[in-house]
């Protein structure tokens, strides 16, 4: 072969123009993608027919499977290198050709040959992480991603296997902390004031009064943040560190840290090992290659999905075969997809001829899933890290701020502006002294000049700003820190959320968020493994119009035994009346027990289970868990299903072994609802069996069917038991009849265009006048407790949306069964195909639902809406629609939703409504869901899931829910808005004495008290009651809390933190400062004399006057206070108490040591005075006779729903609510009898494709009877 054959192969063919000269790098520039120029075709290649389909469409050039080219040996590396010496090839790519045709070759413009500057090194070089600036923006990728197979150094481009899921690291605390931080108003206002606190002679306290407790403050923040986070870290050095094993280039494998597995790595993944990157399976352990994956972890769901390795790859069954491959995968940049791939593994003959093979979402195994009953299997990586697809779809911790918190940012700033019109008021007061009366003053020699004046008018604001500057109170933050940290541990310890069976406690990850928990106003929630355990269990079935159950309540029996339900013992006792059933006569109607036989050889029969034993005990693989709940139905009952053939089925009946031949199998779709098999029976003869959802069985029985009506009320009963039902029927074929239908069948199953069609139309002529045999009824077990907390949380005015990847069938029954849907409300479902279709059902119905409504028809409403109409709902243009119409409804139910959609309907809430958010879930599939609520909850509890990880709340069950948000949650809001309220109240009760003193001191700038008194009244004197009131108060118990529901609509309207609330209290504190003051000066007017005839003096006016505002703000909090506890008196009349026996030992040793001249000789003066007493008593009980006042008239004539409670609390009322339950519980019963639920959901297959027969294929490669010829893999 000559080299200008050569030559113009690798010029004129499309596929090879992909190639560009090595030094030029990947992706290729757009003057190579020629291959749709027709052109530019050579006319050795015919593109119509040699192009062959793909599993996603007609391929590209890149895409075809085989050339069928040669290329000779020093063809330049495909992987963006420069170009490298033959024999010291990086990339091994392709083959030495024959020794006919040794001739080297020496290059063309799309291969350039062999040159000198050849890359030496083929080790691979440490994996940096590359480092990427926060605000800098993704660029979006172009081309295609080109990986070398079996050369590390040529993918080294290529991001870590390392992930981290922390909000922090160690460049990033401090400066994302102090943003933090200091985007709260009050640490700003803090910092301003301790930067003129240094200036000298401005500040009237000392300079670091301020800076100590707001380095605290800060303190405290970091490291409860730093405490929070290394939790994170640590999770991810868990993770990161897992081992895997690598293939090296000898041929053995390594074990190696996940983080340093490397993008073209090959790895051994064993049963049951977790995924550690995304991988293109090449092959496995299992005949075809076919792989086993759960993806518990992705989406919550445990049913299996099945995997298949390529045709061209599933030989490679040994590690010198996997290292012997030469070529390049070309593959999709990473995205967040994880239902598709598109990727060709271009692999080298031993001719030097690439072989395309197409590779699809068939052939991707994704991270953080787990490899499930297959031994072994190799995977190529082709993302790691932050590129997997998992990790695309969750999005960066985000910095979370309550509603409660930017209010208080609100009222920082009406504080803040409060305090500046006094600090200029005081100045102004200041200047008309210094201006007019300075002639008077002579004696303080004041500067006259107009300079002097203007600095003198600038210092005195700054002045007065630090006299007034806790009018907003410091210790408010760290405050609401620590208390919100102790609802978190209340929350942690609470043993009503402790999963015993798992030991697993609730966990509160971020304590930020607590007082959110109290105010939701829509749940976002997952189904599988959040509502559901997904845990399929055979519980009762209807055979020959008799019911079955394993255990039968007296209340079911029928006194005459006859229509009666039955156990399963009675069942087989029937059965055992006959020792072999196949010697007796042909099945009539009437015969009971061959009707019970014929309907669990089908149970038994008819399926896509693969069986496996292991330990003596078989085990079921199925793609849907159904199915795996029939077959081992069938095994209870004593039809055991024990192994599989390509295309025959053993069965062990009463301890014999039966085959029978899988002559066809008609696959379930969601379309036909059903899912047959053509069987030869051991006595040789044909059966049709099928079972499917009950319209699609019914209408195709025979005429006089003797159990359809007893059947059909027996499928009443289990579906008002929320159980899942499914028909079961069966007829005999004649041999001449299935001749014909084969035929027809054969011709539909070799159809290119329109073959899932085809087969359907094959399978109805075959799908008909059958026999109906009975029914089944599987319970997709429920999470304990889900329909009582869903009806609880809407009781409790919270909108639940249910948003999962199953389908519409399954989703609305789990809806019905939790009471999420009842039977009175009307289902609005959006189905549609395309946006404008989307767009006019939508606008139909909110049009129809706004008329019924404006005429005063109220009727309940549940939304089911699918993933691909989802899609167009989110468009810009509908999406407001779409939510107007959401809202109305009371039950949202969105079905078939990728996790990024998820994402986008809590986002699309979010930012049109007002409402605060809760996103549940358990899978990683639901972790951007999580992020992107306001408060995210996971479920924690089962191995691996990551949801627990990234939320903010981890609780082990959904029935959790109610508790921590009905309780906790209404405990939390109203404990803070309290806290917050009394904070502000008792710093304004104190410093506003200061103001109304400056109209007394000429407004100097002199303060009534000791400065470091003043600094301890909020760091010691006032510091309990806060927290008391935050930790421990109880404006109802929890179980009024779970027997009123609707108390929690407090939270939702914002009761307790209006802000008509804010500026009551604001007034209430002007009020009591007043007073305070106001008295104080009238006892002292003249200043008051003493016993010894000396005047008191300053400080003792200024030390009695704050003790009674001590006494005040105490009294306060002792009103406020709904719960009394040890820990109340200890913070309450305790604090009062250390005052007094603190304050006179300080103004005994502070002056003796020097640290404080204030208070010299004070103690006696002070302590000794009857009028001293006298005003602490008068004067508080005087400034809280009006709040006493204020609470009776509320409580008795204008009460709010929770007085109510407290009383019910209180006198323990009795609540005659439970019969009114019981009885509408009745009327619902009768409701759901009356009306025979409409959809039923059945999921034989979790990956349906009707035309590519995915389980037909999948069962024929089976034969479990040789199990120990596998291959090792070694």
């Amino acid at each position: 072969m000559g080299d200008d054959f050569v030559r113009l192969v690798s010029q004129a063919n499309p596929a090879f123009r992909q190639y560009q000269p090595a030094g030029n790098g990947y992706p290729p520039s757009s003057s190579y993608h020629t291959h749709n120029d027709s052109s530019q075709l050579d006319p050795f290649f015919d593109d119509e027919d040699d192009v062959p389909d793909s599993a996603f469409g007609r391929p590209a050039a890149m895409m075809s499977k085989e050339s069928g080219l040669p290329l000779a040996s020093s063809a330049a590396a495909p992987a963006g290198h420069g170009s490298v010496a033959p024999d010291d090839d990086i990339l091994q790519d392709w083959d030495e050709v024959p020794a006919s045709n040794s001739q080297s070759y020496t290059g063309s413009s799309a291969f350039p040959g062999p040159s000198g500057n050849a890359s030496k090194s083929s080790k691979s070089t440490p994996r940096r992480r590359k480092w990427k600036w926060p605000w800098k923006k993704e660029e979006v990728q172009t081309g295609e991603r080109v990986i070398a197979m079996n050369s590390a150094a040529a993918n080294s481009e290529y991001c870590s296997n390392y992930v981290s899921t922390s909000k922090y690291n160690g460049i990033t605390f401090l400066p994302k902390f102090l943003f933090e931080q200091f985007s709260k108003y009050a640490n700003i206002f803090f910092l301003f004031t301790v930067c003129i606190q240094q200036i000298p002679g401005v500040s009237p306290t000392n300079r670091y009064t301020t800076i100590a407790p707001l380095g605290f403050v800060l303190l405290a923040s970091a490291i409860k943040e730093s405490q929070e986070d290394i939790k994170r870290h640590q999770s991810d050095s868990e993770l990161n560190a897992r081992l895997a094993k690598i293939l090296q280039p000898d041929g053995t494998f390594k074990d190696t840290k996940w983080k340093d597995i490397q993008v073209g790595d090959v790895v051994r993944m064993e049963n049951d090992d977790f995924i550690p990157a995304d991988v293109v399976l090449i092959s496995s352990s299992e005949p075809e290659g076919f792989c086993y994956i759960e993806t518990s972890n992705l989406d919550g769901e445990t049913n299996l999905k099945i995997k298949q390795a390529s045709p061209q790859t599933s030989h490679l069954t040994s590690p010198h075969l996997v290292t012997a491959l030469h070529g390049a995968l070309r593959s999709e940049h990473p995205n967040n997809s994880l239902y598709t791939f598109e990727g060709t593994l271009e692999l080298t003959g031993d001719m030097g001829v690439p072989k395309m093979i197409p590779l699809g979402p068939d052939q991707m195994l994704l991270r953080g899933a787990q490899i499930r009953n297959t031994p072994w299997s190799y995977g190529l990586v082709v993302f790691t890290g932050h590129d997997t697809k998992l990790m695309r779809n969750a999005t960066a911790a985000p910095i979370k701020r309550t509603a409660v918190e930017r209010q208080v940012n609100v009222q920082i700033v009406f504080l803040f502006i409060l305090l500046l019109a006094l600090s200029i008021g005081s100045t102004i007061g200041s200047s008309i002294r210094s201006w007019f009366f300075a002639d008077a003053q002579w004696y303080l020699m004041e500067s006259s000049s107009i300079s002097g004046r203007a600095k003198g008018f600038i210092e005195d604001i700054l002045t007065f700003i630090i006299l007034y500057n806790n009018l907003i109170p410091i210790s408010l933050i760290v405050t609401m820190e620590i208390v919100k940290f102790q609802q978190a541990q209340l929350i942690n310890f609470d043993l009503d959320m402790y999963y015993a069976k798992t030991d697993t406690p609730a966990l509160c990850r971020t304590s930020s968020l607590v007082e959110e928990l109290g105010q939701i106003e829509y749940v976002f929630s997952d189904k599988t493994g959040t509502l559901t355990c997904n845990e399929m269990e055979f519980r009762c079935c209807s055979i020959a119009g008799v019911a079955y159950a394993d255990v039968v309540d007296e209340s079911k029996r029928d006194e005459n035994g006859k229509d009666g339900w039955r156990t399963f013992a009675e069942m087989k006792s029937i059965l055992e009346g006959s020792a072999n059933p196949f010697v007796d006569v042909a099945p009539q109607p009437g015969d009971e027990r061959e009707v019970i036989h014929e309907f669990l050889t089908l149970l038994a029969v008819c399926h896509t289970v693969i069986p496996e034993n292991r330990d003596g005990k078989m085990h079921y693989q199925a793609s849907s868990p159904d199915e795996a709940a029939l077959v081992a139905g069938a095994e209870l009952l004593g039809y055991q299903f024990t192994a599989r053939k390509p295309k025959s089925v053993f069965v062990n009946i009463m301890g014999a072994s039966y085959e029978y031949e899988i002559l066809n199998v008609c696959e379930f779709n969601s379309t036909r609802k059903r899912m047959s098999t053509i069987v030869r029976g051991p006595d040789g003869k044909l059966r049709v069996f099928c079972k499917g959802a009950d319209t699609v069985i019914l209408e195709r029985l025979s005429e006089n069917q003797p159990y359809t009506e007893k059947t059909l009320l027996h499928l009443e009963d289990y579906a008002t038991d929320g159980l899942r039902t499914l028909c079961i029927a069966s007829r005999e074929l004649s041999e001449q009849e299935y001749k014909q239908w084969s035929i027809v069948y054969n011709e539909a199953a070799t159809t290119i265009n329109g073959r899932g069609e085809a087969l359907d139309k094959a399978a109805e002529l075959i799908e008909k006048d059958l026999f109906l045999l009975g029914a089944t009824a599987i319970e997709d077990k429920l999470q304990d407790g889900v329909p009582d907390t869903i009806h609880t949380l809407q009781m409790a005015g919270i909108k639940v949306w249910v948003l999962t990847g199953d389908r519409q069938e399954t989703a609305i029954n789990i809806g019905m069964s939790c009471r999420l849907i009842s039977e009175s409300m009307n289902l609005v479902i959006v189905n549609e195909e395309t946006s404008h279709e989307t767009h006019d059902f939508i606008n139909k119905r909110l049009a129809a639902i706004k008329n019924q409504r404006s005429t005063g028809e109220l009727e309940d409403l549940a939304l089911i809406i699918d993933g691909k109409s989802l899609t167009y709902a989110l468009e810009k243009e509908i999406s407001k629609t779409f939510l107007e119409l959401a809202v109305m409804c009371k039950a949202v139910i969105c079905c078939r939703v990728s996790p990024l959609q998820k994402a986008l309907v809590v986002k699309l809430v979010k930012k049109n409504s007002k409402a605060l958010l809760l996103a549940i879930g358990d899978g990683a599939n639901d972790v951007s869901m999580i992020q992107a609520a306001h408060v995210g909850v996971g479920i924690s509890g089962l191995e691996g899931l990551q949801a627990a990880r990234s939320a903010d709340v981890a609780i082990s069950q959904f029935r959790y829910l109610k508790k921590l948000l009905l309780v906790h949650g209404a405990w939390s809001y109203q404990r803070l808005s309290k806290l917050i309220l009394y904070s502000f109240y008792k710093n304004i009760t104190l410093y506003m004495t200061q103001f109304w003193y400056s109209f007394f001191n000429n407004f100097s700038g002199q303060i009534a008290y000791e400065s470091w008194t003043l600094s301890l009244y909020n760091v010691a004197f006032t510091l309990l009651p806060p927290f008391v009131i935050g930790i421990f108060d109880q404006f109802v118990s929890a179980r009024v809390l779970d027997r009123y529901p609707q108390l929690y609509m407090l939270g939702q309207k914002n009761v307790f933190f209006t802000r008509t609330a804010f500026w009551l209290w604001v007034g209430n504190a002007l009020y009591h400062s007043l007073l305070l003051f106001g008295f104080s000066v009238i006892l002292f007017w003249g200043d008051l004399k003493q016993a010894n005839g000396y005047d008191s003096g300053h400080w003792v006016w200024g030390t009695m006057l704050y003790l009674a505002v001590l006494l005040t703000v105490l009294g306060k909090a002792a009103l406020v206070s709904d719960l009394w506890t040890k820990y109340t008196v200890a913070a309450i009349p305790g604090s009062f108490i250390f005052t007094m026996l603190f304050l006179p030992l300080y103004a005994v040793v502070a002056p003796a040591i020097g640290f404080s001249k204030e208070y010299l000789n004070i103690v006696p003066r002070l302590w000794t005075d009857g009028v001293f007493y006298f005003m602490l008593l008068l004067v508080p009980i005087l400034c809280l006779s009006r709040d006493l006042a204020w609470k009776y008239y509320r409580r008795t004539y204008k009460p709010e729903t929770y007085h109510i409670a407290q009383e019910i609390q209180k006198y323990n009322i009795p609540d005659y609510r439970p019969r009114q339950e019981q009885f509408q519980k009745a009327i619902k019963k009768v409701r759901a009898v009356q009306r025979m639920r409409r959809n039923r959901g059945f999921a034989f297959s979790q990956t349906e494709n009707a035309a590519r027969q995915d389980q037909a294929r999948l069962i024929r490669a089976y034969d479990t009877t040789k199990t120990d010829a596998r291959p090792s893999g070694y």
